[in-house]
C-alpha cells in the first residue's frame, strides 16, 4: 500500500507532503485547486510521460517520491527476479522520480537507478489508477480480454500457445523464402555461386592478414634490418680478431688460469662461458632475420601488396576481416543449400508448421474452455455490483468467441456486452454505455477483482463524474468495501462518496510570494464536516447543511 507521497516543484505544488492509511481516502477540493496535478504526479511516478507544463515554472528539477509498504506475493517475486528486494527488516519501498528541465527523467528504487521499463514493469504491481481515460480503455476489446485473462486459469496452455505462435511465425518466414519464384531463385544462386567462388579463390586463412601487415613492414625496412644484423653479427660473433665472443672466451680462459690461486676466479669463468654461448646465440637470431627475406625485397614487398589488396577487396565486400569473410561464406553456402533443395525444404516445413498448427489448435481449445469459465465466473458477479450500483435492469455477459484462426493469443475474441435497460438487446459496451455507467462498470470489475489482482492502491480519479444522489452514495459504499480489501484512494467531488471515507484529505491553493501553492490537509472531524458541507452547499454554507454533513458521516460509520 501507499504509505506516503512526497511532490516537489510539479505544476502549482511547490511541496507537497502527505501520509496514507489503508482504508478508503477521499480527496476533495475546490475544483483547480490541485487534485488533477497530486494525480498527474503520482501517474509521472509510476513511468508515466511527463507533459511539457508539469514542472513548476522557473524550477530546476521537479521531484515525485513514494514509500510503499507490504507489497504482495506476486511484485515481491517480480522484485526478487529483478534483484531489488527491500531493506532488512525495512519491507519498504522508496520509488523517486525526476524531472528536469531539458525534460529529462531518473527514477530509483531504494535508492538505486532503474530503466524505465523495470518501473513501468513494477508500476503494475504497486497501484492501479481508473480514471476517465481508464474508462475510455475498457471499451476496447484488447483490453477486456486482458482483464479476462488476469482471471483466467491456463494452467500453463496460454504460454504454451504463445511460445508455438513464435515458432510457427518463425517457419513462416522461413517458408516464405522457400517459395520465391524460380527466375528470382536462379538469379539468388547465381549471386551466391560467385560470392561462394570469389571467396573460396582467395583461399584465405585466419590470421593471414596480420602475418601479412608485419611481413610488409619487415620488407619495408629490409636494407636497414640488413645492416644493423649484419653489425651486431659481426661485432658479436663474426670477427676473427675482435669480436665479443672471442674476448668474453678469452676472458673466461683467464680466470680459469687463475682459479688454482683464487678459487673464486672458476665460478667467474663459468660465468664467462655462459656469456659466451649467449653472444653466439644473439648473433645467429640476429643473422637469421636478414635471412628471412629471401631474393629482391622490393619484388617480395610487390606480392604483399598484392595479396592484402585482395584481402582488402573481399573486406569490402563481405566483412571487415577475414574471419567474417569465411562466416559470410558459410552463411552463403547454406543459402544455396537451402535454394537447391528449397522444394524439399519448404515441404518439409510445410509439414512442421501444420503439426504445430494441430497442436495450436489443440492449446486453443484449451485456453477457450478457461476464459468461457472465467466469463461464467464474472458474469453473474458483476450482474449484481452493477445491480447495487442503481443498474437493476441491467444485462451484463463477457462474450467468447472462436474465430477459428490463430490470434497471439489463442483463437479467441473477447468482447463485453451489457443491456441498460429492459428489453433491450445485447450490445458491445463501446456501444452503449454513458460516462456514468462506464463508471460503474470499472468499479464493478475493480469491487470483482480487488482482491485477485496483487495490487495493493487502487486510485479512483473523479469515478462520481455523471453520478449523483443515491447512486453516488452507492458507489461510495462500493468504494469502502473495496477499501477492507485494498487500499483505495478516491479524488470526488461528492459529499455522498466523501462522507464515507476512513481518512479525508483537502486540497487547496493559496498564494505565496506571488506565486500559487497547493496544500493538502488530513482534516478532523470537525473538519470534514465542514468540508462535505461545502460540497453540499452552495455559495454559502448553512447550519441545516452542517447538520446534513454530520449525519451522512456519521450514517457511514456503518461501512467502514
Amino acid at each position: 500500500m501507499l504509505r506516503s507521497l512526497h511532490i516537489e516543484n510539479m505544476a502549482i505544488i511547490s511541496s507537497l507532503d502527505v501520509d496514507f492509511e489503508a482504508g478508503l481516502s477521499a480527496i476533495t477540493g475546490e475544483t483547480g485547486a490541485g487534485k488533477s496535478v497530486m494525480i498527474d504526479a503520482l501517474l509521472f511516478l509510476l513511468g508515466g510521460k511527463p507533459s511539457r507544463d508539469m514542472l513548476r515554472r522557473g524550477a530546476e528539477r521537479g521531484m515525485v517520491s513514494a514509500v510503499f509498504s507490504d507489497v504482495g506475493e506476486v511484485c515481491a517475486a517480480y522484485l526478487a527476479d529483478a534483484g531489488f528486494l527491500p531493506e532488512a527488516g525495512e519491507g519498504e519501498l522508496l520509488l523517486q522520480r525526476t524531472l528536469d528541465q531539458s525534460g529529462k527523467t531518473a527514477a530509483r528504487l531504494n535508492g538505486r537507478m532503474i530503466s524505465q521499463a523495470i518501473l513501468r514493469a513494477l508500476s503494475k504491481y504497486l497501484v492501479s489508477i481508473h480514471g476517465q481515460n481508464d474508462n475510455q480503455l475498457l471499451l476496447q476489446e484488447t483490453a477486456q480480454k486482458e482483464i479476462l485473462d488476469g482471471i483466467a486459469d491456463f494452467g500453463g496452455a496460454l504460454a504454451e500457445y504463445r511460445s508455438c505462435y513464435r515458432k510457427r511465425a518463425e517457419l513462416k518466414a522461413r517458408e516464405a523464402e522457400t517459395e520465391r519464384d524460380s527466375a528470382e531463385k536462379a538469379r539468388l544462386a547465381d549471386i551466391l555461386r560467385f560470392q561462394i567462388a570469389e571467396i573460396d579463390e582467395a583461399h584465405l586463412k585466419p590470421g593471414e592478414e596480420e602475418s601479412l601487415l608485419a611481413r610488409r613492414t619487415k620488407l619495408q625496412y629490409a636494407e636497414k634490418i640488413a645492416k644493423q644484423t649484419a653489425f651486431a653479427y659481426h661485432v658479436l660473433y663474426g670477427s676473427e680478431k675482435a669480436s665479443a665472443f672471442l674476448l668474453v672466451e678469452r676472458a673466461a680462459a683467464a680466470m680459469t688460469g687463475i682459479s688454482g690461486v683464487i678459487p673464486e676466479a672458476a665460478a667467474l669463468a663459468e660465468r664467462l662461458s655462459a656469456m659466451r654461448y649467449e653472444i653466439e646465440d644473439v648473433a645467429n637470431t640476429a643473422r637469421e632475420y636478414a635471412d628471412d627475406v629471401e631474393g629482391d625485397p622490393t619484388e617480395a614487398l610487390n606480392r604483399v601488396e598484392e595479396r592484402l589488396d585482395t584481402i582488402s577487396k573481399l573486406e569490402r565486400k563481405y566483412g571487415k576481416d577475414i574471419s567474417e569473410i569465411l562466416a559470410f561464406r558459410g552463411e552463403a553456402a547454406e543459402k544455396l543449400c537451402l535454394l537447391d533443395h528449397s522444394e524439399e525444404e519448404g515441404a518439409r516445413l510445410g509439414k512442421e508448421i501444420k503439426a504445430l498448427e494441430e497442436e495450436m489448435h489443440l492449446l486453443a481449445g484449451s485456453c477457450h474452455a478457461a476464459r468461457v469459465a472465467a466469463a461464467n465466473a464474472l458474469n453473474g458477479k458483476i450482474k449484481a455490483e452493477l445491480a447495487f450500483l442503481d443498474m437493476p435492469a441491467v444485462h451484463f455477459e463477457i462474450a467468447v468467441k472462436s474465430e477459428q484462426q490463430l490470434l497471439p493469443d489463442g483463437s479467441d475474441t473477447v468482447c463485453f456486452m451489457i443491456a441498460t435497460n429492459k428489453g433491450e438487446a445485447m450490445m458491445p459496451l463501446s456501444r452503449v454505455a454513458s460516462g456514468g455507467e462506464l463508471a460503474r462498470v470499472t468499479l464493478a470489475l475493480r469491487s470483482v477483482l480487488a482482491d485477485r489482482d496483487g495490487v495493493g492502491t487502487a486510485v479512483f480519479d473523479e469515478v462520481d463524474t455523471g453520478i449523483s444522489g443515491k447512486t453516488a452514495r452507492k458507489i461510495g459504499i462500493k468504494l469502502s468495501e473495496i477499501g477492507k480489501k485494498t487500499q483505495v484512494l478516491c479524488v470526488t467531488h461528492a459529499a455522498q462518496i466523501a462522507s464515507l471515507a476512513t481518512a479525508h484529505y483537502k486540497i487547496a491553493k493559496s498564494e505565496r510570494e506571488g506565486r500559487t501553492v497547493s496544500t493538502v490537509s488530513l482534516l478532523d472531524s470537525d473538519g470534514r464536516i465542514a468540508e462535505v458541507a461545502r460540497i453540499l452547499g452552495g455559495i454559502s454554507v448553512t447550519d441545516t447543511q452542517r447538520r446534513a454533513a454530520a449525519e451522512m458521516i456519521e450514517e457511514g460509520e456503518a461501512f467502514r
